[in-house]
């Protein structure tokens, strides 16, 4: 039977590209999307006309008892999760000088709080079925910093550190935790942005003088939730156009 993919914040961006990648190499996908999106019945409808076959279920990843909720019924109605991508998250940018408590709690709670709340939920059964596959949605800006985004940026490079260290713990039992670090992607967000911030802030930074596309970030998340992948653990991927190298 084909693995069970769940991809957290699936319904946009790069979640969206995730899940119609995963969905046409034959994994069963699953999505989450908040419990106020009031358009999440509409977006399901579009892909599975599609022919897609999606599943979606709201959850609030930002609070344990709801993931927790989430992925027991995920696992009762499609299956046990094999393949979770960490992709759930948002922005709250600003200085330090002009940040409040509630944004940086916002931001570190939906962006990693999420990670430790839907990685539990699935970490044991994979363990003990001795496969699993775990993928991280960083960023750049977790790398290197960005202005505006101390919160961001604290959430995004604590998602690797969390990688690293559970990766050792699984590695003899057949489950790999990576993280990926995309640059500026083609998004609805990234190009929300002023076409003259792009012009003469944004792509004279990265080399190949272009954004990334969608569908390359999820190329990625697919080699990764692949048999062929499962040498590689531990790593945080730069996906970047050649913005930051190191």
């Amino acid at each position: 039977m084909a693995r069970v993919a769940l991809v957290t914040g699936g319904m946009g961006g790069l979640g969206e590209a995730v899940c119609i990648k995963l969905a046409a190499l034959g994994y069963r996908v699953v999505t989450t999307h908040s419990p106020g999106n009031t358009k999440a019945g509409e977006w399901l409808q579009t892909m599975n006309n599609m022919g897609y076959g999606f599943r979606a279920f709201p959850c609030d990843v930002s609070d344990f008892d709801s993931a927790r909720s989430c992925v027991e019924t995920v696992t009762k109605e499609v299956g046990p999760v094999e393949v979770l991508v960490n992709n759930a998250g948002i922005t709250r940018d600003m200085t330090f000088r002009k940040m409040t408590k509630a944004d940086w709690d916002a931001v570190i709670s939906t962006n990693l709080d999420s990670v430790f709340n839907m990685t539990k939920q699935v970490m044991d059964g994979m363990v003990e079925r001795k496969w699993g596959r775990v993928i991280n949605v960083s960023s750049v800006n977790g790398q290197k910093g960005a202005f505006g985004q101390t919160n961001y940026s604290a959430a995004k490079a604590g998602m690797h550190g969390f990688t690293k260290a559970l990766a050792l713990e699984v590695a003899r039992s057949g489950v790999t935790v990576n993280t990926i670090s995309p640059g500026y992607i083609g998004t609805k967000m990234v190009m929300a942005i002023p076409q003259e911030i792009l012009d003469t802030k944004i792509l004279p930074q990265i080399p190949v003088a272009r954004l990334g596309k969608p569908e390359e970030i999820a190329g990625l998340v697919a080699y990764l939730s692949s048999e062929e992948a499962a040498f590689v653990t531990g790593a945080n991927i730069s996906i970047n156009g050649g913005q930051h190298m190191f």
